[in-house]
């Protein structure tokens, strides 16, 4: 009898990767202010293992704490082997990006527990234990090619790409598991 693929839901992190133009689409006229920087931030939601709950893309202008409780919302229910399907994961660790009041309070209004460095006061480096795992799974989604420098105009496109890598790094998961 085969088991359930064990997806632990307990802890989670959240972190944001860069995903820049190709150079023939950036047109300087576009760009006149610092604020406007043209390429895509992926936002990955990852379980304990690393494998990728939730994703959304941003323009690369977005501060990482705006998108925060989006990609909280966007995890699906998920069953497990017992009683009623999860729906959010229990701690939440995120990195310095993340901290501020409507983070922290938009995570505990869904009864997870922030687990975020606070600016100027904790090192990022006790996080180092529990982060490395989005950072890998950033890593991953680096290793398509497609997804490294993003060469398509139309956001939907890029997101198709970007989802369709999330199932790829799922199924070798799930493969690893099983054979």
């Amino acid at each position: 009898m085969l088991q359930a693929f064990p997806l632990q839901l307990r802890r989670s992190s959240a972190d944001t990767s860069d995903c820049a133009r190709a150079a023939k689409q950036v047109r300087r006229a576009e760009c006149r202010t610092p604020q406007c920087q043209p390429g895509t931030k992926r936002h990955v939601l990852t379980d304990a293992q690393g494998i990728p709950l939730a994703l959304t893309l941003t323009g690369a202008n977005v501060h990482d704490s705006v998108v925060l409780e989006e990609v909280v919302d966007a995890v699906p229910p998920i069953r497990q082997s017992g009683g009623l399907p999860r729906r959010r994961p229990g701690k939440l660790h995120a990195d310095k990006a993340y901290d501020h009041r409507r983070c922290r309070r938009a995570l505990t209004r869904r009864h997870i527990q922030p687990r975020i460095a606070r600016r100027g006061i904790e090192s990022s480096a006790r996080l180092g234990r529990h982060k490395w795992v989005v950072e890998r799974t950033l890593a991953w989604f680096s290793q398509f090619r497609r997804l490294a420098i993003r060469y398509e105009r139309r956001a939907d496109i890029h997101l198709a790409f970007t989802t369709l890598a999330s199932a790829l790094i799922i199924w070798r998961s799930v493969k690893r598991w099983f054979c």
